[in-house]
């Protein structure tokens, strides 16, 4: 539990240092006030047309009885969308990041240098870090799909499945916000998309600390305008305390 609360306060610390700097607030929002606006528009879309779209997924049920053909392009609606939610929470970090990267590397910093924290790097110039950060966000987008399908399939399953997703969807959801959350760290180090996942992997709780709450948070409209720029900080701080964890116990 201390170790969960650990991350709780990561995030924490970054919503205070956001809110004490209001240009720091303004500059995070932006990028994902983008974010936002286009998935919105994308959600909005696919539910306007789920109608049409599950007709023509299941042109089988059209000799069906009218209850049971209704029945399954509901059900089937209604996972459509769920995953496409699922989906899009989860990859709204990753194109608000993508979108704003320099903005919210410049937050990170600007963090970093207030509570003294290292800030070397493996000397990689600009163009390399920045192909670095596009390579990583498309890696985690398509884990995103993955996990979006399995959810997908999970939600078909009668009323235990509606349930199970919607507890996997928010664990996935935070370990997947917590991943991206502390890229800006691990790219500047030069360490790999695997060895971001396995450094928090050794970290479970404290990862889901930080993760659960910034998950649940971004799906709160306009507060997560608050939450992005807040939760790259704490993702900062999350990245130092476990980049420092391993650097102690590595083996000499």
């Amino acid at each position: 539990m201390s170790s969960f609360a650990a991350g709780i306060r990561a995030l924490g610390s970054g919503t205070g240092i956001i809110l004490r700097s209001p240009k720091l607030l303004l500059l995070g929002a932006i990028p994902a006030l983008i974010s936002a606006l286009l998935l919105l528009g994308s959600l909005g879309a696919l539910i306007y047309f789920s109608g049409d779209l599950t007709s023509w997924m299941t042109p089988f049920a059209d000799g069906w009885a009218d209850f049971a053909r209704k029945g399954l392009r509901v059900l089937l609606g209604a996972a459509l969308v769920g995953a496409a939610a699922v989906l899009g929470s989860i990859s709204f970090i990753a194109l608000t990041l993508l979108i704003g990267g320099p903005f919210y590397e410049h937050i990170a910093e600007q963090a970093e240098k207030q509570l003294g924290l290292d800030t070397s790097d493996d000397g990689a110039g600009f163009a390399r870090q920045l192909g670095r950060g596009v390579r990583d966000s498309l890696k985690l987008v398509l884990v995103a799909l993955l996990g979006a399908v399995v959810l997908l399939v999970i939600g078909f399953v009668p009323v235990a499945g509606q349930i199970a997703g919607v507890v996997l969807g928010a664990l996935f959801g935070a370990w997947v916000i917590s991943l991206e959350m502390v890229g800006l760290v691990f790219q500047r180090r030069g360490l790999a998309f695997g060895e971001r996942h396995r450094s928090l992997r050794e970290h479970k709780a404290m990862t889901l600390g930080f993760g659960l709450p910034a998950y649940l948070l971004c799906l709160v409209p306009v507060l997560q305008l608050l939450i992005i720029p807040a939760a790259v900080v704490g993702g900062t701080l999350l990245a130092h305390r476990v980049l420092d964890q391993r650097s102690v116990v590595a083996p000499e």
